[in-house]
Order: C-alpha cells, then structure tokens, then sequence
C-alpha cells in the first residue's frame, strides 16, 4: 500500500509536526544525547546573532512571498515561500545545536523587567512558533501535492495567511527577545 502524500496531508502534517516539536521540547528539557554532537565553541557563541539574521531575513521572504500571491504571481510566491520555509528549517537546527550543547540563555535584566516584559513576549513567541508549526507544515504539503491549479481548491489560502501573520509575529518576537537578551542587557 502505497502512501499519497496529497491523500494524507492532515496525517503527514501531524507527524511531522510531532517529530520538529518533540525535538524542541527534547533539546530545551536536556534529553537530547550530547556525546555524538560534535561541540563547536564558536559556532555555539554566533549562533545568536545567525539565527537573528535568519530571523530578519524569514520575515522579508514570508512578506514578499505574501506581496507575490496577492499579485497573482504563483511562481514567486512559491520561491519565496520555499525560501521563507528553508530559513525557518536553518534557524531550527542551529537553535537545536545550541540548546542541546549549551542550554538555554539566562536573561540578564532586572527581575521586574523579565517578569513583566522579557517573559510574557518570550511565552507569546514560543507559543506562536508551536502554532505555527502544524499550519506551515500543512500550507506546505498542500503546495507541494498538489498541481498549482488545485491549490486554490485546498485549504492552502485560508491556513496559509493564518499561518503567514502567525510567523510574522513569532519571528518578529524572537528578534525583539534576541535584542532582550544579547543587545539591551
């Protein structure tokens, strides 16, 4: 029996969005096994202001991809979003290697500032980033199993700009938690 992606997008998106979350959560409690993972110091100090960069980046392709679709240009749309979506899997491995190897990063401000600003805007952001999860996985199956004529048939468009503003504001979060914990303190 031969499995048809187009036939099981909700199935593929499930678990797939299982196994990226279940290697966050992994990496970020400590039970990742680190012995195997060769540790590069310095990539480990860059990897920050990397995935800042990536970051920055995501979000001009997710806002151009979005531009592309709403002038009808399919093609662009696609490689942008293809692009938004190869950064987003970049920024996921080099933030795995570096929680895994490292762990996570303190915030160095004063205690009220972290209690009523640093940790409310991380816990939006990590809460918009698990949405989103699922919903890009989705948008993506549907585009990729589908010829371009039956996408617009799919639930592509209506998951897709949920999908687009939800991981605008989660890149745009973890930028402003970036400049939180490297920049203003």
């Amino acid at each position: 029996m031969q499995l048809q992606a187009r036939d099981n997008v909700p199935l593929l998106t499930v678990v797939l969005s299982v196994l990226a979350l279940g290697a966050v959560f992994a990496a970020v409690g400590g039970v990742i096994p680190t012995r195997f993972i060769p540790r590069i110091e310095g990539l480990i100090a860059v990897i920050p202001e990397l995935n800042v960069g990536i970051s920055l980046a995501a979000i001009g392709t997710i806002v151009s991809g979005w531009r592309a679709i709403r002038r009808n240009e399919v093609t662009t749309h696609r490689n942008y979003m293809i692009a938004s979506t190869v950064l987003f899997a970049a920024f996921l491995v080099f933030y795995l290697y570096r929680i895994t190897l490292a762990g996570t990063t303190d915030f160095g401000g004063p205690e009220v500032i972290e209690q009523f600003v640093y940790l409310p805007i991380l816990a939006v952001h990590i809460l918009l980033a698990i949405i989103c999860v699922p919903l890009v996985i989705y948008t993506l199956l549907l585009a990729v199993s589908r010829p371009i004529e039956d996408i617009y048939t799919s639930r592509h468009r209506s998951v897709g700009q949920i999908a687009a503003v939800l991981w605008l504001i989660s890149f745009s979060l973890g930028v402003v938690v970036y400049a939180m914990l490297y920049v203003v303190y």
